[in-house]
């Protein structure tokens, strides 16, 4: 079962969440690394922020601690769009991910 307070409805942020969020980048430039990955997405979401559009699928993947919740909170940030996050243990069944899926608003990441 779904806890409120899951990734997944992202209500009830404990003080450390939010000291946690509080330190983050939320620009490229405040993000240590990666720069050939920050080059290519800032030039894709220019392109789409340019054609008033979405910005195309992207996959991020890779072990746990490597920045990337920081870096989608970062793209959604640049491209004025919400966020909507989750993690694989947390969706049970697949009513969850149909549940997340139909809550997103239009240029929603």
């Amino acid at each position: 079962m779904i806890e409120e307070d899951s990734l997944v409805g992202g209500e009830n942020q404990s003080n450390e969440d939010l000291m946690i969020s509080s330190v983050r980048p939320t620009s490229f430039e405040d993000f240590i690394g990666q720069d050939d990955v920050k080059y290519q997405m800032a030039l894709f979401i220019e392109a789409a922020k340019s054609r008033g559009d979405v910005l195309d699928h992207c996959l991020i993947y890779g072990p746990p601690g490597l920045g990337k919740t920081t870096l989608a909170n970062v793209i959604a940030r640049q491209m004025h769009a919400g966020i909507k996050q989750t993690s694989g243990p947390v969706l049970e069944r697949s009513g969850d991910l149909a549940a997340i899926l139909t809550k997103l608003e239009p240029f929603d990441i």
